[in-house]
């Protein structure tokens, strides 16, 4: 049983997987990922290439070839053990695929690596991932609405993602935010996303650096009161940020928000149930001969 109801639950999810992967961001990845296999397996092309082995076999790879991929899925299993979702997993193997090709095109011969390396370049400036676009209830701010937001109703707490929509540990983290979002939004919690990558005075308003080499998106950071009361992930004194793995399971426990979800929906309910009983009170006046108004405790 234990098997089973994993398997079901991926045949289930089959057809939705691969409707995913049939974009044409991830079938163009694809194909550079193996352009090296093809190149060496199809007859058509191997015949013409170079090559290490003994018995003068161009169609095989040589013994040096066969480091580089093994070193590669070695890579590839490392990074991924911290990966959460599809998308990590699939990025990982993709992006390293592509670095290894790219070695071994450029160990067959320079012409083919500068090749290649052409069609890295071309595909990176016109292929873009796709962006995530389930549900959620999110609001998004720009660098004149965020301040206002916050402000608004300071018994409101605020969870906000700062984000950058070039950043591929955005795009993965976007169905998990989502996610959370449609779980603990109510009236006392709300979820925002700011995009730092098109704000640059959010960046330096809130020191959420848009550095490749800091590390800092996503940033998640807790407003209560209007203020920024945590954040991750943390930096370190070097402005790099402290090694954080954004699951959902890390962000429920982290900012707590299952207690933050109970308390905002017991704070605007109090607020609501304070509204019937101030207008009773106020129907509940009357006026007096002399033009006072005399309320029921008075009377």
């Amino acid at each position: 049983m234990a098997i089973l109801t994993p398997l079901l639950a991926f045949l289930y999810h089959l057809p939705r997987f691969y409707r995913w992967l049939l974009r044409p961001y991830y079938v163009s990845s694809a194909a550079l990922s193996v352009a090296f296999l093809a190149a060496r397996k199809l007859p058509p092309v191997c015949r013409g290439l170079p090559s290490d082995r003994e018995d003068g076999n161009a169609c095989d790879f040589d013994w040096r070839e066969v480091e580089i991929l093994m070193f590669l899925s070695a890579i590839v299993m490392m990074k991924n053990r911290r990966s959460i979702t599809v998308e990590q997993h699939v990025g990982n193997i993709f992006m390293f695929s592509k670095v290894a090709n790219l070695i071994l095109f450029f160990r067959l011969d320079i012409r083919m690596g500068l090749l290649y390396l052409t069609l890295c370049v071309v595909f990176l400036m016109t292929c873009k991932p796709p962006l995530y676009m389930g549900p959620e209830y999110i609001t998004y701010f720009s660098d004149k609405t965020i301040d206002e937001e916050l402000q608004k109703d300071r018994r409101v707490t605020w969870l906000v993602e700062f984000f950058a929509n070039w950043s591929s540990e955005c795009q993965s983290f976007a169905p998990v935010y989502a996610d959370l979002s449609l779980k603990y939004t109510c009236a006392g919690v709300k979820f925002g996303k700011a995009d730092v990558g098109r704000y640059a005075e959010i960046s330096e308003k809130y020191k959420v650096s848009t550095s490749p080499l800091s590390k800092q998106l996503p940033t998640v950071i807790l407003f209560q009161g209007g203020k920024e009361a945590m954040r991750r992930p943390l930096i370190d004194k070097k402005g790099r940020a402290v090694s954080w793995t954004f699951s959902e399971e890390n962000l429920i426990r982290e900012f707590n928000l299952n207690e933050l979800y109970v308390r905002g929906k017991k704070a605007m309910k109090g607020k609501d149930d304070a509204i019937p009983e101030e207008a009773a009170e106020g129907e509940e006046e009357r006026t007096v001969g002399n033009g006072e108004v005399e309320s029921k405790k008075d009377r």
